[in-house]
């Protein structure tokens, strides 16, 4: 009896036609070269970070921990990671503070909302080098429209990315000129998903605009604004094309994250092996901060579901 049952079994599967049953590795196989695609390079990276390898010498050797030595006991990284995470930090709660309240803002569908709303899409389109460019333009101590602006103040010749105290300030405003619409987008589309019925409920008991916020829109959303989190926190994190365009990393290295400097040390002084271990360990602070917003909200939407 089960003999008959386990060949039946084989005969339905031996019945199923070959292009069929081949269906489930057509599916794997893209994922499964992204995945080649992207451990090749990552393997060679640490492979390659303890030899000597250069693209001035045509051959190289082991050095061990050499490389990684050299760089954790560098004022140069401990510099590198400061600019990295103060910088991540601040861009990051800009572009929050400023998005999600801008999204609260247009949430009422009307006509100016609308137009509002496809007006700040615009900045996402722009690279970022050129986004440099037009600020550095807004920004001119001759011509520029916002050095026009600060006169009528009483400021005159302010010193934007040409100071040491100003220039982190300065790429953080591009930053969020360019990026908080990208929070903007996704807490709008939070804010549109969320059930109306707490809300009618809310307003029939007479509760305020900002008891509404703090118990019903603020918590429900918090799934939404970490999705947010996470894609710019990574983004500010690994931030480049802004800094390089603007300064290069200066003045001097204050803005030298470990992103530029890992670059400089690599392509600019052709020392690849030195300028990996900055990177992996980028890498590595992505990848644990990316792990935490993650579980937080898997943990936010499961008690949003009631789980």
């Amino acid at each position: 009896m089960f003999g008959s049952k386990k060949n039946n079994e084989e005969i339905n599967y031996n019945e199923i036609p070959a292009h069929i049953r081949r269906r489930p590795y057509y599916i794997i196989a893209p994922g499964l070269v992204i995945l080649i695609g992207i451990m090749i390079p990552f393997i060679t990276a640490i492979f390659l970070s303890f030899t000597n390898y250069s693209f001035r010498l045509p051959k190289w050797s082991f050095v061990g921990l050499r490389n990684w030595i050299n760089m954790f006991t560098s004022k140069e990284f401990y510099h590198a990671l400061s600019v990295t995470l103060r910088y991540g930090i601040f861009a990051t709660a800009a572009e929050m503070l400023l998005g999600t309240g801008v999204a609260l803002l247009l949430k009422k569908d009307t006509k100016y909302s609308r137009i509002l709303k496809v007006l700040f899409t615009f900045p996402l389109m722009v690279a970022p080098a050129v986004a440099v460019l037009i600020w550095q333009l807004m920004t001119s101590n001759t011509v520029g429209v916002l050095e026009k602006v600060l006169n009528l103040i009483g400021v005159y010749n302010f010193p934007w990315a040409a100071s040491h105290s100003t220039a982190m300030f300065t790429a953080i405003v591009i930053d969020a000129w360019v990026n908080t619409s990208f929070v903007i987008l996704l807490v709008l589309a939070g804010i549109q998903s969320l059930p109306k019925s707490p809300f009618e409920a809310a307003a029939v008991d007479g509760a305020s605009a900002w008891f509404t916020f703090k118990t019903l829109t603020f918590p429900m959303l918090k799934p939404f604004m970490y999705i947010a989190l996470l894609f710019r926190l990574m983004a500010a994190l690994q931030e480049f094309g802004i800094i390089y365009a603007l300064t290069k990393g200066g003045p001097g290295d204050t803005l030298m994250n470990i992103s530029l400097t890992g670059y400089i040390n690599g392509f600019t002084y052709q020392k690849l092996a030195s300028a990996l271990p900055f990177l992996l360990v980028l890498w590595l602070l992505i990848n644990k901060t990316a792990k935490f917003l993650v579980k937080r909200q898997r943990h936010l939407a499961n008690q949003a579901a009631g789980k």
